[in-house]
């Protein structure tokens, strides 16, 4: 039983394929090119352990063609070219349709490494599936990515993750031979984040020495906590991680943010993977209390995409540090969040008249910005207006946060407006 249990079960078709019903379901939109073999290059985008790798696997055993994987972590352009000769060559090793390589975190590839795809896909002589964890209209380049079609592959929901212990029950060669119940499963479903790997992990090292066992939400969390490193040594803890680190940061806790950065660095993690996250914090968690950090975060970004490990290592901490150490609002945060739940809840409220742009003469007519008062005619730049429209004149979207410089946004708000917002 060397091989792991979510190997083990492994679908091998899309009748056993679980999740994704949006794209392999009865109506799925790759559905009917899988059926057909007419497979256009693709890149699959979502999070650890949805089936990307699995979904791939499937689409070349399905379409009858040869398929070949790299790992963006450990193959370099020779390799890539090595496939590509072996595709136009043909050496009796390939079908008359052309190969699937499948290249898992694509977005770990240099542009140069990129680049060396673009011509056999063009050309047709590879199908190109990619996997990544990364928005690729980041990470891929753009001359690939318009050669792609993207597809998002979501976390497995409850009822995904229940059939997924159901069918390891019954159809795992090892399992099958157990008497397991499953009494209770939310502890299971929840630290598995809708990850279908981490969660048969989990299972399997709850399971793997009992010959009967009852599941229930105590005994899943008194084994994991006993067993975290065992199921986190493949990087399974990835997004719990991250979430540790900028949750560190969030709470001002620089000690902290440094650690579970290390745990990070330790692990081999793409250095703008967390410099990314870091620019996000910058603006979600500190944001006008402190701007200079978006533009510290952004240059650590810039710094790290260029420099990379082991120096890396040095700017990522000390940004990390810095945002830690720096007074925290959310109030930008909280305003669009606000705002957009507004437009909602509103809909496409008609603009008003006096901001509407009046480039014509028919428009003019049309009272298109008649009344519109320029600010900066006034006095300190300032002439009190509506900006907002009508139905929902005199909303406030905005709070300032309570922390020395919003505490000055406050108090020149109520100076300007008089009260209207009552900051």
């Amino acid at each position: 039983m060397n091989a792991p249990l979510a190997e083990r079960i492994r679908p091998k078709s899309l009748e056993d394929y679980i999740s994704q019903r949006h794209l392999v379901g009865d109506k799925g939109i790759l559905t009917k090119s899988i059926q057909q073999g007419v497979i256009p290059s693709l890149i699959f985008w979502g999070p650890p352990g949805v089936g990307k790798t699995t979904l791939a696997n499937i689409i070349a055993e399905e379409s009858k063609r040869p398929f070949f994987t790299l790992s963006a972590i450990s193959s370099g352009v020779k390799d890539v070219r090595e496939v590509i000769e072996k595709a136009k060559k043909g050496s009796g090793l390939f079908t008359t349709k052309n190969p699937i390589l499948f290249i898992d975190e694509i977005h770990r590839f240099s542009k140069s490494q990129q680049d060396s795809l673009l011509g056999a896909v063009e050309k047709g002589w590879v199908t190109l599936i990619g996997a990544t964890t990364e928005n690729p209209s980041f990470e891929v380049i753009p001359a690939l990515l318009s050669r792609c079609q993207v597809y998002i592959l979501n976390s497995f929901d409850k009822d995904d993750l229940i059939a997924l212990l159901k069918r390891a029950i019954q159809k795992d060669e090892f399992l099958s031979k157990k008497k397991i119940r499953l009494k209770e499963t939310e502890a299971l479903i929840q630290v598995s984040s809708g990850d279908a790997r981490k969660l048969l992990n989990i299972f399997e090292l709850i399971v793997e020495s009992e010959e009967s066992i009852t599941i229930t939400n105590k005994l899943v969390l008194e084994k994991v906590q006993k067993n975290t490193v065992r199921y986190d040594k493949t990087g399974e803890q990835h997004y719990d991680i991250i979430s540790a680190f900028i949750k560190s940061i969030r709470g001002s806790d620089p000690n902290a943010a440094v650690y579970w950065l290390a745990r990070m660095i330790e692990g081999g993690e793409d250095v703008k993977f967390i410099a990314r996250r870091m620019l996000i914090s910058a603006s979600e968690d500190i944001g006008n209390a402190n701007p200079t950090a978006l533009i510290l975060a952004n240059n650590t970004f810039q710094a790290v995409s260029t420099i990379g490990y082991p120096e890396a290592r040095i700017i990522l901490s000390q940004c990390a540090i810095y945002l830690a150490n720096s007074p925290k609002s959310n109030a930008s945060y909280l305003a669009i969040k606000n705002a957009q739940q507004k437009v909602r809840e509103t809909g496409d409220l008609s603009i008003p008249l006096h901001l509407r742009n009046s480039p014509t003469k028919l428009m003019k007519d049309l009272g298109y910005g008649k009344n519109y008062l320029y600010s900066h005619d006034y006095e300190n730049n300032f002439v009190a207006q509506e900006f907002l429209p009508e139905e929902i004149a005199d909303t406030k979207l905005y709070e300032p946060g309570k922390n020395a410089r919003e505490n000055k946004f406050r108090e020149r708000l109520q100076q300007l407006w008089k009260g209207k917002y009552k900051y």
